[in-house]
């Protein structure tokens, strides 16, 4: 059955959401397939099953590279499993944005790997393995390409999912969204439209590094497209709450 044609009193809620798509769809179950398929892809051990306590803990050392990746990917897939959950939608649109975004994770899979392997290895002093080699004569230039190859793939990932929730937006009156869902789908696209920003302010602050050759001012400079991403932690929770706040405020007017 369509979940956009359910009586509202038949539709399960998570937190005050109207869950419209409660039945798995094929598309949401290849979408989820090919998340479950990149994870393999960074497994900690590398292309090869250790054979020896040597291997064996060289391979323990990638663990903080599988956990950021599995960490970011889990994001991933948490904020499409959210959408599908939340408005059941497999029109034309929905199925274009969703397999784009199983083509983006699958291109980035590996790029992410290697791109969090040389930012750790960096950051470690050399105690987590980098999957591509560091030049140390080269070593700003190197980092920058790493933020902007990570950017573009966090960048584009983010616009899909921000396409996604503005499409259900969009179709919000054959939705049947209230108001209270349509703040927190607004809500959600801001959220992505931060996540995107981040990733382009990022690109653009390594383009004029590799530019100006921002190695010339010490690793604090080198560091500042990583530090735009460590920013989101303060001003996503601003965003949140303002989201938030004006949800109370409807209830409370209602």
């Amino acid at each position: 059955m369509d979940p956009i044609t359910l009586p509202r009193e038949s539709v399960p809620r998570e937190a005050g959401f109207r869950l419209r798509g409660a039945q798995v769809t094929r598309l949401e179950t290849f979408v989820d397939a090919a998340f479950a398929f990149a994870l393999t892809l960074l497994v900690i051990a590398g292309d090869n099953l250790p054979d020896s306590f040597a291997e064996l803990r060289e391979a323990l050392r990638r663990i903080p590279v599988f956990v950021l990746c599995f960490v970011l990917m889990a994001m991933i897939w948490s904020a499409h499993n959210r959408w599908s959950r939340r408005y059941g939608l497999e029109d034309a649109w929905s199925t274009v944005l969703s397999l784009g975004l199983v083509l983006a994770v699958l291109v980035y899979v590996y790029p992410l790997r290697m791109v969090v392997a040389s930012g750790l290895y960096v950051m470690t002093g050399g105690f987590v393995p980098a999957d591509l080699v560091v030049d140390p004569e080269n070593i700003t230039y190197d980092l920058q390409t790493a933020f902007i190859i990570y950017g573009l793939g966090f960048g584009v990932m983010a616009v899909i999912l921000l396409l996604l929730n503005r499409h259900a937006l969009n179709r919000a009156d054959d939705l049947g969204l209230d108001e209270l869902e349509r703040i927190e789908t607004r809500g959600e696209i801001g959220i992505q439209a931060l996540l995107a920003g981040a990733a382009g302010l990022s690109i653009a602050i390594s383009g004029v590094l590799l530019v100006f050759e921002g190695a010339r001012y010490g690793p604090l400079v080198a560091g500042l497209p990583m530090y735009v991403y460590m920013g989101l932690g303060l001003v996503i929770p601003f965003h949140v709450a303002r989201v938030e706040r004006a949800k109370r405020q409807l209830t409370a007017g209602g």
